[in-house]
Formats: C-alpha cells, structure tokens, sequence
C-alpha cells in the first residue's frame, strides 16, 4: 500500500508533464512535448528513477507505432537526454540510442546522451564503439575525438573486448592523417611489440589507407594488390626489407582515382576558352 501512493503520484507527474510542456522547434509528433528534466525533480518527489522508466516506455511506444505507421520518429535521443539526466546511471536509454542511431544521421541530439553514458559506464567498451562511429560519420566528422574514446580500451583488461576494437582507435588516428604520414604510422606501429599480435589488421588498415575498400581482399581486381600490400608488410616486419623501401613501395600501390566525367568537361571547357582568347589577342 506504501508504495502505490508513490507510483500513482509519478503517472500523475506524467500526464502533467506531457499536458503542459512546451513542444520542440519544428515538429507536428507527440513526443515532441517533453518538460525539463529540472521541472520534472522538482515535482518527482524523489521518484527520479520510477519517472523516467515511465518515459523511457513513452518513447519505446511512439518508436514501435512509427515502424507500423511509417511516419518519421526522430525524438528518441530527446527522451533517452531526458530519461538519463533524470536517473543517470539508466544503462538502457545509452545503449539502445547507441545501438539504432545512424552513424551519418544530421541530428546529433545523441551526442549528449552518449557522453554522459561514457561518464557514467566507462567501461562499457560497446557504447564507446556506438559513439566513435557517430564522431567519426557525422555530419561534422571528428576522427581524433573517435581515436580518444577508443584508445583506452586498446589495454583494457577486459577480456570480451575483441581485438579489432582494442585497435580501432589507430584506424580513426590513421583515417585522420594525409597518406604518406599514416603509411609512416603503419609501418612504426608493425615493429612495435605491444602491436605484434595485430599484424593482420594493419594489412586491411594499409589498404584502405591506400584508397581501396573491402577487409581481406582474396578477389577481384584489387586482390593482387592486397596481396603485394600483406606480403610487403611481412617482410618489413620480418627485417627482410628496409623501412625506406617498404614505404615506397606501399605508397606505390596508391589507389588512382579517375576524375570524374563532369570535372574532365569542365576542365576541357576552360582549357578551350582559354585557347580561344589567346587565340584572339
């Protein structure tokens, strides 16, 4: 009986706050109307933790009707921001909004909600993975910020950290550098002992650096050169070849791009035009 004065105060709380808050900029949903989260302590009586569960179910309901109804659903970080500055250790709002958000979305409402999650869960090594994407995808890409959220879960004692996310933080470091200074990264790193056991990766990060696409590349057009790359990464690190040369010869194997047929009429465009007016004087 004590604790069903509480709860019907909380849903009480709700229908309050769902009745008289203000509506988000631009929107025509429902769940636009959320209160702040200072409003909602002041009247919570202590039920922070009960309240928010109330709205985190509140958004999960508007999330699943909008998968049935196909309209456009885009407030979920807006409740998991409020659910988790209400009860901050609220480990479900960090995961799920990690987990569904798309790395290239232009919203970056989530960005808030899984910076308090690392704050709180920085262990949660999965979080920080959901976050690093965000960073590095986003409609402001930030690979250095994705390297210092990954790089402390290269040492981690964590045992269920798999190895290609303990070195994920050296991709986003690479990705961040012009080509010949990441090669040079590359090829310091797979001499490195604490870096021994991740040869294979710097395989699959060296093609890319190099401008291909695709992890172990066996087929295709670009399989020789995933090969050349591999097999030059093995005698470097074997002391077969010299750093100089291996470093050449991988900078060698460079991705050329074609320009693109809109900018090649256009160059040829200008080149005219300018043959012309010579011409003329």
């Amino acid at each position: 009986m004590r604790f069903l004065i509480p709860l019907v105060l909380a849903v009480a709380v709700i229908a309050a706050a769902f009745h008289f808050a203000k509506p988000l900029p631009g929107t025509n949903f429902d769940e636009s109307f959320l209160p702040k989260a200072s409003s909602v302590k002041y009247i919570a009586a202590g039920n922070d933790a009960t309240v928010a569960g109330l709205f985190w179910i509140k958004g999960l309901t508007e999330l699943g009707e909008s998968y049935l109804t196909g309209k456009e659903y885009a407030y979920l970080s807006h409740v998991a921001n409020l659910c988790t500055e209400l009860d901050s250790l609220f480990f479900t709002p960090y995961y799920f909004v990690g987990s569904i958000t798309p790395t290239d979305t232009r919203d970056t409402s989530d960005f808030v909600v899984m910076r308090r999650a690392l704050k709180n869960f920085p262990g949660e090594w999965r979080l920080a993975v959901g976050y690093a994407l965000r960073l590095s995808n986003g409609p402001f890409p930030n690979k250095r910020e994705a390297a210092d959220v990954m790089r402390p879960y290269f040492d981690s004692p964590d045992t269920t950290i798999p190895e290609h996310i303990r070195l994920m933080y050296r991709s986003f470091e690479l990705d961040a550098e012009q080509t010949e200074t990441a090669l040079e990264m590359v090829l310091n790193d797979v001499v490195q002992p604490r870096f021994k056991k991740f040869r294979t990766s710097f395989y699959n990060k060296t093609f890319r650096v190099l401008g291909y696409r695709g992890v172990g590349v066996t087929t295709g057009a670009d399989s020789t050169k995933y090969n050349e790359v591999k097999k030059t990464i093995d005698l470097f690190a074997e002391g077969k070849i010299p750093a100089p040369y291996a470093f050449h010869h991988l900078l060698a194997l460079k991705k050329v791009v074609a320009p693109k047929v809109e900018e090649t009429v256009a160059d040829t465009v200008a080149a005219t035009a300018d043959t012309s007016e010579k011409t003329s004087d």
